[in-house]
């Protein structure tokens, strides 16, 4: 195959560097998507392609896409195989980032969000994960995003502290309020207005 030779997709650039990654020692799989993308590139359909590469139709439909997108350069970028796992590491600084204040580490907010641990992990390490494993891995640690405080019940100051009590309402209106509060009746007769 002659590099200089121009083709459908691929500009010189992209030819050159795929070629030149070949000679390198890859994986089956980073290998044949290189391979692909040149046999797109000059003019083979994707039945040819499968059958002289010996790849599933959804690879080859995949990778010739990305070659008129004009993204082969990105041919190493969609990693293989499963996504990385959480390691020590990570479960160590989620505790970290979850027992501190997101204000130490220059965020604007003082709560910490399963989205936000996310985020800044994902920064950190390379490693995105779901909103609802970050909240698993927190309970597991024994952890939440929620503050101590969160969820219990408000101390109400005692009757005695407090400026008004009970004992302070006009028994008379009480019960008038609540018999002359008709629903039905008020809308009723608004209409009739």
């Amino acid at each position: 195959m002659d590099l200089e030779k121009q083709g459908l997709y691929l500009t010189p650039f992209q030819r050159q560097l795929l070629h030149k990654s070949l000679q390198t020692d890859l994986r089956r799989e980073y290998r044949r998507r290189i391979e692909i993308m040149l046999l797109a590139d000059t003019g083979q359909s994707q039945t040819q392609i499968c059958e002289t590469l010996g790849c599933a139709q959804e690879t080859a439909r995949y990778w010739i896409g990305m070659a008129k997108a004009g993204l082969a350069h990105q041919w190493n970028e969609r990693l293989m195989g499963r996504p990385k796992a959480v390691n020590e590491q990570f479960l160590d600084r989620l505790k970290e980032l979850a027992s501190n204040s997101p204000c130490d580490y220059g965020y604007p907010f003082r709560r910490w969000t399963a989205q936000w641990l996310g985020k800044h992990l994902a920064k950190e390490f390379g490693i995105k994960v779901s909103n609802c494993h970050i909240n698993r891995l927190l309970k597991q640690m024994g952890l939440s995003t929620r503050q101590k405080g969160e969820g219990k019940p408000v101390d109400m100051p005692s009757s005695e502290k407090a400026g008004i009590t009970i004992g302070d309402l006009q028994s008379d209106l009480l019960p008038g309020f609540l018999w002359h509060f008709n629903p039905i009746q008020s809308s009723h007769m608004q209409v009739n207005r």
